[in-house]
């Protein structure tokens, strides 16, 4: 069922230890089927490098296993409120990169300072502190983050949100990338922020030049 969702959430779980976004087991990525509805979730507590597609799960909005062997992450109930609440995203992800959440821990959104910060919508946002394993983070997640394609949780870490598991993961390297250049730009003294209109226009080059198309 869903073989290749559970092929693409598998293969972008990938990339968080590759950029060195998760240490261990922690973090994750998931992905939302358009047709059935059905939510592909990495299994809770596995390792990355044992990780097979076939391990990914299958759940429904409800939280109920459809299809695998193993239990899904504990971020299971914060996935599902977000595909609630956002009938556009299609995938899903959390890390706790160290850069990034440097400024989770300090309660601080990541000013716009870099003509990349247009790729996450901006600022990146910084919502506040709430207990892990429940819709408590999903509806904080929703509450805090606008149209940007990131945010931060106070005292935890990252959230990205996506039109696929793959610009989820993306969003999420875009993330420490734009975190770690911010913080040794503050080292040297104040960024300077890029406006509404800098920002804008970087952003519709992106959408409609960068690229293969």
């Amino acid at each position: 069922m869903l073989e290749r969702l559970r092929h693409e959430v598998w293969k972008y779980n990938l990339e968080l230890p590759k950029h060195g976004l998760v240490v261990m087991t922690s973090g994750n990525i998931s992905g939302r089927d358009p047709e059935t509805g059905l939510v592909v979730m990495k299994p809770s507590g596995y390792s990355y490098e044992e990780m097979t597609p076939e391990d990914m799960v299958v759940i429904d909005m409800n939280g109920n296993v459809v299809e695998g062997h193993l239990k899904p992450s504990v971020d299971t109930e914060t996935h599902l409120y977000v595909y609630a609440k956002r009938p556009d995203v299609f995938g899903v992800g959390h890390t706790h990169s160290t850069y990034a959440t440097s400024f989770a821990a300090l309660g601080r959104p990541i000013p716009a300072c870099l003509t990349q910060s247009c790729m996450v919508g901006g600022e990146i946002p910084c919502g506040g502190f709430a207990a892990i394993g429940g819709e408590q983070i999903g509806a904080e997640i929703i509450q805090a983050i606008g149209s940007a394609r990131a945010v931060l949780l106070q005292n935890h870490g990252v959230f990205t949100i996506g039109d696929s598991p793959r610009q989820a993961a993306k969003m999420a390297v875009e993330v420490e990338e734009i975190a770690k250049i911010t913080h040794l730009a503050m080292l040297m003294g104040q960024p300077l922020l890029l406006s509404r209109e800098q920002l804008a226009e970087t952003g519709q080059m992106y959408q409609t030049v960068y690229g293969q198309r």
